[in-house]
């Protein structure tokens, strides 16, 4: 895993952390939209990490 990859996973983390916390905190459905960025920068750094082609074959 890379540096860009962790910081992603790290900025996902953070971003639902931030959502969840101000949405029991204060009550407002608003924090939601956080909980949505956070699930979108995961899905991102998911595919991100995935690879994208054919592995070699090193016999």
């Amino acid at each position: 895993m890379n540096g860009a990859l962790k910081a992603a996973w790290g900025l996902t983390a953070f971003v639902v952390l931030v959502g969840l916390i101000g949405w029991f905190a204060t009550g407002e459905v608003f924090f939601a939209v956080f909980i949505v960025l956070g699930l979108l920068t995961a899905v991102g750094a998911w595919l991100s990490g995935r690879s994208t082609g054919p592995k070699e074959n090193r016999s």
